[in-house]
């Protein structure tokens, strides 16, 4: 049962557009959620990363937040009404480092690194809280069965 709802969501993700997988009355709260999130875990990335490139002179919390906040609101904005996704991919992208680069004053090779070691804590985090949450789906599955 499980492995079939599974397959049904996967094959319906490739299909179509994900949103389209959201319930139509919960998609501007999806969407504000999302944003919301991804602004505040960004944030914290951004500061860490741009502590470790360009140093704490340059890289401040308040610059990672507003890189976070800019960044994210432009992403969101271009997905959502860019019909293209390779073309807002790469304005995204571009911004991104233009937002790094004038933010934290470094050059663009700096903006690059700060990007480029912001995707690699950003990955580390994300494995280490999906070993977590599987790890705690199987002990909660363990205990289930010896209740």
């Amino acid at each position: 049962m499980k492995s079939s709802f599974m397959l049904n969501l996967f094959s319906n993700l490739i299909a179509r557009r994900w949103w389209e997988t959201i319930p139509e009355g919960t998609r501007l709260v999806f969407f504000f959620v999302s944003i919301f999130i991804s602004f505040f875990v960004l944030a914290i990335i951004f500061y860490l990363a741009g502590l470790i490139v360009v140093g704490g002179r340059r890289a401040r919390f308040t610059d990672a937040f507003l890189i976070s906040l800019l960044g994210t609101v432009f992403s969101a904005v271009f997905f959502a009404f860019i019909p293209y996704p390779l073309i807002a991919l790469l304005l995204v992208i571009f911004v991104w480092l233009l937002l790094i680069k004038q933010l934290y004053e470094t050059g663009w090779l700096g903006a690059i690194a700060v990007s480029m070691l912001a995707i690699v804590v950003y990955l580390v985090i994300a494995i280490l809280v999906a070993l977590a949450l599987g790890i705690m789906k199987e002990v909660l599955e363990l205990l289930t069965t010896f209740i």
